[in-house]
């Protein structure tokens, strides 16, 4: 107990507004980072965990047309092992929507399986792309992104969650976006940013 309340106690890594857009910049400039294109914004945008993220099918993000949805139920997700977790909802933003649109196209240009019960991420070898697969990606991308320092994967949620509570200082709305269970535990997202911290030091006179 004394372990979990020190962890909440310290402020959550997220990226920065500039490693955000430096990240997707450069996977969104080049065909071969579209995947993980779609894949980073849609943590930005969803808040997804990792597994959660390589569990998706086709199917949970695109209807029968090949539209995207408003909101998925996703099939795997964290629950807390008593039996009482139903599917959870996840709303789609609109900037997410038109960027899955064109993965509906590049993975039928690619001759990616768009069948229901494919998987909506895929490896090289046209293989479910796993969640090492992801995390060593997504370390080479913030490596081609520029950044100063090392950021796990996990961190793009953080970003998430914190920018929500930022937006709209509702801990309640944060905890309904993160999907936690108790309220607590979304306690750690209304730590001050790093951007807060650097918006601060740039006031102070010196």
């Amino acid at each position: 107990m004394a372990a979990y309340v020190e962890s909440i106690r310290r402020a959550p890594r997220t990226l920065t507004e500039r490693e955000q857009k430096a990240l997707l910049r450069v996977t969104g400039e080049h065909r071969s980072g579209w995947r993980d294109h779609v894949l980073f914004a849609m943590a930005l945008g969803t808040g997804l965990r990792t597994h959660e993220l390589v569990a998706l099918d086709v199917g949970d993000v695109f209807d029968d047309a090949g539209r995207v949805r408003r909101r998925l139920v996703l099939r795997v997700f964290k629950g807390d092992g008593r039996g009482d977790d139903d599917g959870q909802e996840v709303l789609l933003p609109e900037g997410l929507r038109a960027k899955l649109e064109k993965l509906w196209t590049w993975k039928g240009g690619d001759g990616e399986s768009l069948d229901r019960g494919a998987p909506l991420f895929v490896s090289q070898r046209g293989t479910r792309l796993s969640t090492r697969q992801l995390r060593h990606a997504f370390a080479v991308w913030q490596e081609r992104a520029g950044f100063e320092r090392h950021v796990s994967l996990h961190a793009l949620r953080h970003t998430a969650c914190s920018s929500v509570y930022a937006l709209s200082k509702d801990l309640r709305l944060t905890q309904r976006f993160a999907r936690h269970r108790s309220v607590v535990t979304t306690m750690v997202y209304t730590h001050p940013s790093d951007d807060d911290l650097a918006r601060a030091v740039e006031q102070l006179r010196c």
